[in-house]
């Protein structure tokens, strides 16, 4: 489903809004049905402007109307701390956790927005048959540093190999982490809007109930706000950037917002306090990593 004619048309209506590791055990879908009937939410989404900013006049008319619950009334700047994840989202008003039954993984914490969009989500799919569960949500500045650190130092082998042994190279062994980990401070889960649904395999997503999961979300996902936005590289597809994440979803309203911001206020002097750090600004990893999603989440 393309988006960008949802973002224009809200253009026009919002006058003044801006535009904003493997698991163990795959989670089965309780049916083998198909969906009895539609999700009962507005379809299609639109990038928003600040979160959070919230309006108390009665919603436009017109395809504006249908989105009204997500629309800002402004466009506050988001703080340098939510772009890199420096926060603990038990304690800002900006997050909440996920409800247990909508769990899979120990973190339990997004954007309260996202989050509201995701039980949503997981509510129509479990009526029609679908179990979806989110294995992993916010990380923090600290988590994503360990992640990547465990990686480069050889603690967690990657490929079956120790990289601070079989790649010395510092822009070579930060390549291949950047295949599915992010850098510290550059990732989409430091935002709360990213949710990592049922599975961290591509080939849980090829098996029967990982393959009903998977069509069930790239057909339903986007009524709700949510884009796969690390989709197949390739010709027609995105050039640079992770490999592709069947199971990565993210909550656009939010996180489109926070994408304009980032490479204003996250330049690579910012990049800085984890090993290979060095590496960021040869690589390039915002233009080619963090600005490179799928073009249908654009």
């Amino acid at each position: 489903m393309k988006l960008v004619g949802a973002f224009a048309s809200l253009a026009v209506l919002a006058i003044g809004a801006c535009t904003d590791g493997a698991a163990n055990n795959a989670i089965v879908a309780t049916s083998q049905s198909t969906p009895a009937s539609e999700p009962a939410t507005s379809t299609g989404y639109r990038e928003s402007a600040a979160p959070d900013q919230r309006t108390a006049e009665a919603p436009p008319a017109g395809e504006a109307a249908l989105l009204a619950e997500e629309a800002p009334a402004s466009s506050n700047h988001i703080a340098l701390k939510y772009l890199i994840g420096d926060i603990d989202p038990a304690s800002d008003p900006k997050f909440a956790r996920i409800p247990d039954k909508y769990l899979g993984g120990s973190r339990v914490w997004g954007h309260k927005d996202a989050v509201e969009a995701f039980v949503r989500m997981a509510e129509d799919a479990a009526a029609n048959g679908y179990k979806l569960k989110a294995v992993s949500a916010f990380r923090s500045f600290s988590d994503q540093k360990k992640i990547w650190e465990d990686k480069w130092t050889g603690k967690t082998p990657v490929g079956g190999k120790s990289l601070n042994v079989s790649t010395p190279d510092p822009t070579a062994r930060a390549i291949k982490i950047l295949e599915f980990s992010s850098m510290p401070a550059t990732s989409r889960h430091h935002w709360g809007t990213d949710f990592d649904i049922n599975n961290l395999n591509n080939s849980y997503f090829a098996t029967r109930d990982g393959k009903r999961i998977y069509d069930w979300l790239t057909q339903h996902a986007p009524q709700y706000g949510f884009c796969q936005v690390y989709s197949a590289k390739g010709p027609d597809g995105r050039p640079t950037g992770y490999e592709e994440e069947k199971w990565h979803w993210s909550y656009m309203p939010v996180a489109s917002w926070y994408l304009k911001q980032y490479p204003i206020d996250v330049g690579y002097e910012r990049l800085t306090g984890f090993e290979g750090a060095e590496a960021a600004k040869d690589i390039d990893v915002i233009k080619n990593y963090v600005q490179s999603i799928n073009p249908e989440c654009t």
